[in-house]
């Protein structure tokens, strides 16, 4: 394959309503086929909804009845892993031929984790990777991921790997995945700032690879009519603006960043500018310096228990 067309997504969740949130998922995951993609990438936290605005009732050392009901209805709409959700995305893969990239809200126990999950059109969910640092006021929302979700899905159309909104600014998960020989590198996202694109361009520069990242466009009637984002409630309100873009492995912009609304990103990319980008940078071969850096990466699963005979 000399060639690959690749979409991202730019569209918001309905939030709470998950079934309404995986409609709009078919409806833009058809629109991308249709223009020839073969990989499709979907915003972070997509499928279960990225609460821009909420407050979940949380003051330092405090709690309230109703931030915890609020968080009640967003548990609700986390999917499990594997689960309807992703059986029908898998579906929609093997119908389609496409590969996707989904950002949801993973529901694990009492937990909710920011994931990205690879569907394959053979083989359905082939992987999963939890976001390893939830920012800011995530961390009230989402568990951690450990380094035993950070995979590099090896496809017919490139080698795929994710990073989560502001992992991305993580130089050592950045460095791990590289030494996996990442080429189509997933940026779901929720940053709509100018400043995410430096840092797209950046690692697509760094890693010698193609960056898709994939961001929400999120209006105030996006949300129920009973929560109250600090935004605003004027339902024209924008509180995710979008800027998804996709790059060349020499830092230049094939598509994007769409801004203003709603809409799927595509650009066709030459697979052979991999190797062209890799002439004078290689950050895990020729430019690596192994004799003097060394990165030690623990990929074990991190259980709370462990039982033993």
């Amino acid at each position: 394959m000399t060639s690959v067309v690749v979409a991202a997504v730019q569209a918001g969740s309905t939030l709470f309503d998950t079934p309404a949130t995986l409609a709009k998922a078919e409806r833009h995951v058809r629109e991308a086929a249709a223009s020839g993609a073969r990989l499709i990438v979907l915003p972070e936290a997509f499928l279960g909804g990225y609460p821009k605005g909420l407050d979940f009732g949380i003051t330092v050392g405090a709690r309230s009845p109703e931030g915890r009901d609020v968080f009640r209805r967003y548990r609700e709409a986390a999917v499990d892993l594997p689960g309807p959700e992703t059986a029908r995305l898998a579906e929609l893969a093997a119908e389609l031929d496409v590969h996707l990239v989904a950002g949801v809200i993973e529901r694990a126990g009492g937990t909710l984790y920011c994931t990205a999950v690879f569907i394959d059109p053979r083989r359905g969910l082939a992987a999963t990777h939890r976001k390893l640092m939830p920012t800011a006021a995530e961390r009230y929302l989402w568990g951690q991921g450990d380094g035993s979700t950070m995979p590099a899905v090896q496809t017919e159309v490139g080698v795929l790997g994710a990073a989560i909104c502001w992992e991305n600014y993580m130089p050592l998960f950045r460095q791990s995945m590289y030494s996996k020989g990442v080429q189509l590198w997933c940026a779901p996202t929720v940053d709509d700032r100018d400043q995410w694109q430096a840092t797209m361009r950046h690692i697509a520069l760094e890693g010698r690879c193609f960056v898709i990242s994939a961001n929400q466009y999120l209006t105030r009637a996006d949300l129920p009519d009973d929560v109250h984002p600090i935004q605003g409630d004027a339902p024209e309100t924008v509180l995710i603006d979008g800027g998804s873009v996709i790059v060349s492995p020499l830092g230049e912009v094939l598509a994007g960043p769409l801004r203003g609304g709603a809409g799927v990103l595509v650009a066709e990319l030459d697979l052979g500018d991999l190797d062209r980008a890799k002439f004078d940078f290689d950050a895990d071969g020729h430019y690596a310096r192994p004799d003097v850096f060394t990165l030690t990466v623990d990929e074990s699963p991190k259980p709370t228990v462990i039982r033993r005979p």
